[in-house]
């Protein structure tokens, strides 16, 4: 158990809605696959799957990409990806030769982790042609949208919400109910996760024009679960559960599994702990920080992938189907350095970018890359 007390006050008041859980709502070598037995801290459902997920041999899609953050997909299958330096979003169609940037965008001021972070696209982009993404503004960190097809100003949906040099949050993805979700950092201030009237330290659900959207715990706040550190992994099961990947402290890395107006504990509790009664929620699974430094968060049949920075490896976590999980087993330790985003791609297949140029890891002349895989 590890309960951390910040010399001030617990004494705290939220009025938690309960809410029924939203439904509807360079590689060419083989996956090094390691299992790793259970240990305090990591849960396992009773139930739950024990086969360990497979990869097939990577395949190198991009090279020498600077600081790759956000992955997206369009409808044709081509990728969207987000340097987070250049501000560049990038389209890469997969054995079609190099990346093109097809948009800048305007106001970005990289800093720390700060910079251009999550992409998500549109669910009606063949109508609406609409892009969006999380960015480190000068003054806070932002959701925009704008024309995929265009050089026009983008359009803020979303300001205000407090930045810093690390714990910016920056995951963005459309559920199955068509609402944008948002991973937010507690930049730092760790009495904003406790707070329900700031925007950090949580997950938000949005309309897709950047209004609270409707059904969400408290009517007219964009909050959808608080106390969180720092969330940067969001995926759905098939049935329409959300998972969320959050960075630990000092200790515990966590993969939470989200209810509607849930709390997760930080900065009371990190990783697995005292729930007060049930007033906090824990974790399904926690790692060491070491191990883990979870960025990147996706599903793909029964088994989510988990994308480590610190750890450098990526996690496959067995789903039992019912919001449990089973033993956590690690792959590619080591092969490809820091780890920060997975996808599933329309055709099926695991994308995962390295972050080895973010000015933490040790880059090769390749770096960084984005990487595909078959699933077996």
């Amino acid at each position: 158990m590890t309960v951390m007390m910040h010399g001030r006050s617990l004494g705290w008041t939220f009025a938690v809605v309960c809410l029924a859980a939203v439904t509807g709502c360079g590689g060419g070598s083989s996956a090094a696959l390691a299992g790793l037995p259970t240990r305090p801290g990591v849960s396992t459902a009773s139930g739950a799957p024990s086969r360990t997920a497979e990869l097939g041999p990577a395949e190198v899609i991009a090279r020498r990409i600077d600081v790759p953050w956000g992955l997206a997909f369009l409808p044709d299958g081509d990728a969207l990806v987000s340097e987070r330096e250049t501000a560049r979003v990038l389209r890469l169609a997969p054995g079609n030769g190099d990346p093109q940037p097809v948009y800048e965008v305007p106001g970005v001021v990289p800093m720390g982790e700060g910079g251009l972070l999550g992409l998500a696209v549109s669910p009606r982009f063949a109508e609406d042609n609409l892009v969006y993404a999380y960015y480190t503004a000068a003054q806070d960190n932002r959701i925009v949208r704008f024309r995929l097809d265009g050089d026009g100003e983008p359009e803020v949906i979303l300001d205000g919400i407090a930045k810093a040099g690390f714990h910016n949050g920056g995951r963005i993805a459309f559920g199955p109910d068509g609402m944008l979700y948002v991973g937010v950092g507690d930049a730092g201030g760790t009495q904003r996760s406790q707070d329900p009237t700031s925007l950090n330290g949580k997950i938000l659900r949005l309309a897709p024009d950047g209004s609270a959207a409707p059904g969400n715990p408290t009517e007219g706040s964009p909050v959808y679960s608080l106390g969180h550190r720092n969330v940067q992994g969001l995926a759905w099961d098939s049935t329409g559960r959300l998972f969320a990947s959050e960075f630990g402290q000092n200790a515990l890395d966590e993969v939470n599994l989200i209810r509607p107006g849930r709390n997760y504990g930080w900065p009371v509790v990190e990783g697995t702990g005292d729930t007060d009664g049930g007033r906090y929620t824990n974790p399904l699974v926690t790692w060491p920080v070491s191990e883990a430094s979870p960025s990147g968060l996706a599903i793909a049949g029964n088994t989510a992938y988990v994308a480590g920075l610190r750890g450098q490896r990526l996690w496959a976590l067995p789903l039992d189907g019912e919001g449990g999980v089973g033993t956590p087993s690690a792959l590619l330790q080591g092969t490809y350095g820091r780890l920060r985003t997975v996808q599933v791609a329309p055709d099926g297949s695991l994308w995962l970018t390295t972050s080895n140029t973010d000015g933490r890891g040790a880059p090769s002349t390749d770096d960084d890359r984005i990487l595909r895989f078959r699933l077996s």
